[in-house]
């Protein structure tokens, strides 16, 4: 497991994230731990590091 830190794209604080880094790649939706709002994750590892990260709104 990795921690990412990130800004969140509702409240624009910043939050951290566990990121499970024996997936190669990983799409899913998880709470803001500040605004409680829905941010959709995806992820990509690359031989255990993370090479691509990105943190979206969901539409409404």
């Amino acid at each position: 497991m990795e921690e990412h830190h990130f800004t969140c794209p509702y409240c624009w604080e910043t939050i951290s994230m566990l990121l499970d880094s024996s997936v190669i790649h990983q799409i899913y939706v998880e709470d803001c731990e500040v605004c409680c709002n829905p941010i959709q994750i995806n992820v990509t590892f690359v031989n255990l590091e993370l090479t691509g990260f990105q943190a979206t709104s969901i539409e409404h």
